[in-house]
């Protein structure tokens, strides 16, 4: 078959070990036909073929990003951004210039916001000297928290509290109202339903689907949400993507881009596993396994949370926060049951993916994962920790002897990007800081690697992402936890796609794989570290199709 498109002229890094690097690679529909010299590559050439001259630039495997939340992020690109705001001036101006830009809108939502944006800890009463006769409201940039005005909290009917499960909190006051803190998902549900978005966080705040289902119109406004998303993975050169919370219509939404020709990147979703449901609801992911199975939507992947965030003390530790004797948070699934639910999921077949930040939720998503495998017997599960914040040494090990991937978030360590050093160092305690964010001692050990962003907590961009990996800071008492820029390199790309079982479909550029691709601006290895944040994609193909060129 004759090439529809030649990449030449490019420093290709290839992530095959038995040809790691070439100059050009030849396209032919959604496969590569040939990887190799200029000349061997070249001569491939039809009339109709088109040639693209990289001149010198990195091309590489397109990213696979193993922890993202698209149709959320794509929904929150309109929201009111305040990454780098601070104090209550800059917060007001911001908020109100939002506010006239958007008379209509029935929630202000904003995003992005850090615990210590106000001097103080934040509450209704300081939102309503930015905003009093509107709903206001901030996301976290961890997404674990939202702080809401008074008018927010009344239009959502929690003004003066409301049930809540465990490990969600709406926050009281001495006066019996709520004082505008509110602790997980379940918890500020009410007030994202204002705007009129509950449907796009059913799949991490409760797993469950919208009832009744969603009209065509209903439909089309949140296919438009995630081909922004979609959009915004291309621009920076993601071309497979693991969604991080899920159910059902989120894949119906995906399959209706799919059959319009708008699904631009192979998107992996989960059905989310909430403490609360029952073992039979796990036929629900045996189902969406079964209807959604092929090179660009997959299911075959179960969700879970075992704990919440560090910097609100929900993150579940093995011993006292500082300051905060007797409280080290608490698992959202005891040990048995969660044993119980990952020997089902593993009986079943399919992956399992657990939030766990806290050293104790790590050590019992981990007992978990050992009592499935002592019960089932071993399999090429790859069942993943997600986020990993915090580890004690004693389980690092566990992880390469037990097959666990550790799907880490190197933008997630503070001072590494985004995130400032405080209050998070601090409400950690120092005696955590050598244990905390360790990714090459993961590594060193043998643990399989997978990098990502967790967009929209944090920004998409991979090429941030490497360079947050390659320059993040060492914590006082711990060691340089920074690893090769090729083994980052390769945790975005080939170590991403064995993490999802993709690695003979992507990850890797060779004759017969998927032709996912992306060139960058210039050669990587050539920039220095500290340059590489400022770098940016110049094209991503995906399935042989150019989805983003700069």
């Amino acid at each position: 078959m004759t090439p529809h498109l030649i990449l030449t002229n490019a420093r290709i890094l290839t992530m095959d070990p038995a040809r790691p690097t070439a100059q050009a690679i030849a396209l032919a529909g959604e496969r590569i036909a040939a990887v190799g010299s200029r000349a061997e590559v070249e001569a491939l050439a039809g009339p109709a073929t088109e040639v693209i001259d990289c001149k010198g630039a990195t091309l590489m495997p397109g990213f696979v990003e193993s922890h993202l939340h698209l149709v959320l992020g794509g929904t929150e690109l309109a929201h009111l951004q305040l990454t780098h705001v601070d104090g209550e001036e800059a917060l007001t101006r911001a908020f109100r210039d939002f506010a006239a830009q958007n008379p209509d809108q029935p929630l202000l939502m904003a995003q992005g916001g850090h615990y210590a944006i106000l001097d103080h800890p934040m509450t209704r009463h300081d939102l309503d000297r930015v905003i009093a006769d509107r709903p206001i409201a901030i996301t976290a940039h961890d997404h674990h928290t939202v702080w809401a005005n008074t008018a927010a909290l009344s239009a959502a009917g929690i003004l003066h509290g409301a049930p809540t499960p465990p490990g969600h909190e709406i926050v009281m006051g001495p006066d019996g109202t709520a004082t505008g803190e509110l602790r997980e998902f379940e918890a500020f549900a009410p007030v994202v339903a204002i705007g009129g978005e509950s449907r796009i966080y059913l799949g991490i705040a409760t797993g469950g689907e919208p009832s009744p289902w969603p009209n065509s119109a209903e439909q089309a406004m949140d296919r438009t949400k995630a081909a922004r998303g979609l959009a915004h993975a291309a621009r920076h050169g993601i071309t497979s993507m693991v969604n991080m919370d899920g159910n059902r219509y989120t894949l119906e939404i995906l399959r209706g881009l799919q059959r319009d020709g708008g699904l631009t990147a192979r998107v992996k979703v989960p059905f989310h596993f909430k403490p609360h449901m029952e073992l039979s609801e796990l036929d629900r992911a045996d189902e969406m396994t079964r209807d959604f199975d092929d090179d660009w939507l997959s299911c075959r992947f179960v969700k879970m949370f075992m704990d919440g965030v560090t910097d609100s003390r929900t993150a579940y530790m093995l011993a006292d926060y500082p300051g905060c004797p007797g409280h080290r948070s608490e698992p959202l699934f005891p040990a048995s049951r969660f044993n119980q639910i990952a020997t089902e999921v593993d009986r079943r077949g399919m992956q399992i993916a657990v939030h766990a930040i806290g050293d104790a939720a790590v050590r019992a998503t981990i007992d978990g994962y050992e009592a499935a495998q002592r019960a089932n017997g071993r399999r090429d599960s790859r069942h993943r920790v997600e986020h990993i914040e915090l580890i004690d040494p004693a389980d690092v090990p566990r992880l390469a002897a037990l097959g666990i991937t550790a799907s880490i978030q190197p933008v997630h360590a503070p001072g590494a990007m985004d995130f400032d050093l405080q209050p998070t160092l601090d409400t950690l305690g120092r005696e955590r800081w050598p244990n905390y964010f360790l990714c090459r001692t993961l590594a060193e050990a043998g643990a399989h690697i997978a990098f990502a962003s967790d967009w929209p907590v944090t920004d998409i961009s991979v090429l941030r992402g490497i360079g947050a990996a390659m320059t993040r800071p060492s914590y006082d008492g711990g060691t340089d936890q920074r690893i090769p820029l090729a083994d980052v390199l390769r945790a975005y790309t080939a170590g991403g796609a064995f993490a999802a079982h993709w690695e003979n479909l992507t990850g890797t550029l060779k004759p017969g794989m998927a032709a996912d691709v992306v060139v960058l601006s210039r050669d990587i290895e050539a920039t220095p570290h500290d340059e590489i944040a400022a770098m940016t994609v110049a094209l991503t193909i995906c399935g042989g199709r150019i989805t983003w060129q700069g």
